[in-house]
């Protein structure tokens, strides 16, 4: 069964950082492509950016510069570090498996300007 679990959302001014982490379960985590997703109230689901093994990484436009994905195979965990946020970049990030349809809970993101 896969279970992927997101933390690290939060309150944040704009221009400050955080660390989103996604723990994933129930899959052979080091054979998948893993992405980041959000959703701000109102809007469709976006994709945030994505990683391909260890060093073949994709983003969003809007990701481009300041936001950064990662993943630890050892610890099943994937990894978006997003700096100099905006008020747009409020929203739940969700992280997804490129091979399953599965989504956690996300975490909210709020930036205050």
């Amino acid at each position: 069964q896969v279970q992927l679990v997101e933390s690290g959302g939060g309150l944040v001014q704009a221009g400050g950082s955080l660390r989103l982490s996604c723990a994933a379960s129930g899959f052979r985590f080091s054979d998948s492509p893993m992405s980041w997703y959000r959703q701000a109230p109102g809007k469709q689901r976006e994709l945030v950016a994505q990683i391909i093994g260890l060093g073949n990484t994709n983003y969003a436009d809007f990701a481009k510069g300041r936001f950064t994905i990662s993943r630890d195979d050892g610890k099943n965990t994937v990894y978006l570090q997003m700096n100099s946020l905006k008020p747009e970049d409020t929203a739940v990030y969700y992280c997804k498996s490129l091979y399953y349809d599965s989504w956690g809970q996300g975490t909210q993101v709020t930036v205050s300007s």
